[in-house]
C-alpha cells in the first residue's frame, strides 16, 4: 500500500472589502492664492457616520461642495459611489441627499409644499410622498408650521425645513453641512437619532459641524484645521491620540514623590494637575490601576478617589490642533 501525503485544504479567500462610498485622494481646492482644502485624503465606508469637524474657515464647506459636485477640485481626486461628483449620472444623484449651509428653498411655497416638491423631484409617488412629508416635518418639529410660507419662517425653522427636504427621499448617501446650527439641544438629539436610524439601515452620512461635542455621535471623526486633515479616527481613538493613551485620575490626601512611577509597566507619563490631583497616562487604565495604587501605597500616598479621565472633545481637538500647528511651524523652521 502506498502512502500518500495528505492534501491540504485550500484556505477560503478572505472577504473583499467593499469599496468606499466616499473617497478623497489628496483633494485640494485653491481660491486665488488661498488653499481652502490642502491634500485631504479620507474614505467613508457604507453604513458609517463621518463627522467633519473644525473651526470656521477650516475648509469643511469646501470639501462638501467638492463631494456634491458644485465645486471641482484643483488637485487630487474625489469619488462618491464610484463616480466623479462633477459627472454624476441621474440615477446616482437620486441616491444622494444634500443639506447646504444656507437656505435655498422656495420662500413663496409653504413648508409642506417645499418638502413635497423635493420629494417629487426624486420620483416619490403621491402616497409615499404624502407619508414622508408628514414624517420628516414631524421629525424636525415643523408640523404646526406646515402651511406657513418658508419665507416667513425664522432662521432656525428654515434650517429644519432644509433638513426635512434632504431627508425626505431617504437617500443612500447624505452630505449635511452644519445641520444643527441654531437648533436647540433637544431637537439636536432627535436629529442625530434620525441620522443613526439612516446609518443602521445602511445609509452613509457625511456631516460637518462646529459643535465638537457632536463627535460623540459619529462612528469616525475627521478633524480639519486650516484646510488640512489633522486627525481621522473613531472618537475613542482620537481621545487616545490627544492624550497619549488612557488616563487615570487620582485624588490623594497629600502630594508624594512620583518620579519613579513612569517606569511602571504600561505607564507612559505621570503628571500633577493640582495640589493633590494626579493623572497617570497608560496603555490601558484598567490594567494600570492596581499597579498605580500599589506604587502609591508604597510611597505613602493615601488615595481618596480614582477614575478614568475622559476629557471633553473641546480639549481633545484643541490639543490636536495645537500639536499640528507646532509641527507645521517646526517644519517651516527646519526648511528655513
Amino acid at each position: 500500500m502506498i502512502a500518500t501525503a495528505p492534501q491540504s485544504t485550500p484556505e477560503a479567500p478572505s472577504p473583499q472589502r467593499a469599496p468606499a462610498v466616499v473617497r478623497l485622494e489628496n483633494a485640494t481646492r485653491t481660491f486665488d492664492d488661498v488653499r481652502a482644502a490642502n491634500r485631504v485624503s479620507l474614505e467613508v465606508d457604507q453604513g458609517t457616520i463621518l463627522g467633519l469637524i473644525g473651526p470656521s474657515g477650516s475648509g469643511k464647506t469646501t470639501i462638501v461642495r467638492m463631494l456634491t459636485g458644485s465645486l471641482a477640485p484643483t488637485g487630487g481626486r474625489v469619488r462618491v459611489l464610484g463616480e466623479d461628483p462633477t459627472r454624476y449620472r441621474r440615477r446616482t444623484r437620486e441616491r444622494i441627499g444634500y443639506m447646504p449651509q444656507h437656505f435655498i428653498l422656495y420662500p413663496d411655497l409653504t413648508a409642506a409644499e417645499n418638502v413635497s416638491f423635493v420629494a417629487a423631484l426624486f420620483g416619490l409617488y403621491w402616497r409615499r410622498r404624502s407619508r414622508r412629508v408628514r414624517e420628516v416635518l414631524e421629525l424636525v418639529e415643523l408640523s404646526d408650521a406646515r402651511d406657513r410660507r418658508a419665507g416667513r419662517l425664522s432662521g432656525g425653522m428654515q434650517r429644519r425645513l432644509a433638513l426635512a427636504c434632504a431627508l425626505v427621499h431617504e437617500p443612500a448617501v447624505m452630505f449635511v453641512d452644519e445641520p444643527t446650527a441654531g437648533i436647540d439641544p433637544i431637537l439636536r438629539q432627535k436629529i442625530w437619532a434620525e441620522f443613526r436610524r439612516l446609518r443602521d439601515r445602511g445609509g452613509t452620512l457625511f456631516v460637518t459641524t462646529q459643535y465638537v461635542g457632536e463627535a460623540e455621535y459619529c462612528d469616525r471623526v475627521a478633524l480639519l484645521a486650516e484646510g488640512e486633515l489633522v486627525a481621522l479616527a473613531s472618537p475613542e481613538e482620537m481621545r487616545r491620540q490627544a492624550l497619549g493613551g488612557e488616563v487615570l485620575e487620582l485624588e490623594l490626601t497629600r502630594p508624594v514623590e512620583t518620579a519613579d512611577m513612569a517606569a511602571l509597566p504600561g505607564v507612559s507619563a505621570v503628571r500633577w494637575t493640582g495640589p493633590t490631583t494626579l493623572q497617570v497616562v497608560a496603555e490601558s487604565a484598567g490594567e494600570a490601576t492596581p499597579r498605580v495604587l500599589q506604587a502609591l501605597a508604597r510611597l505613602g500616598g493615601d488615595v481618596v478617589t480614582s477614575r478614568e479621565y475622559r476629557p471633553s472633545f473641546d480639549h481633545v481637538f484643541a490639543e490636536l490642533v495645537v500639536r499640528h500647528r507646532d509641527s507645521r511651524e517646526g517644519t517651516s523652521a527646519d526648511d528655513a
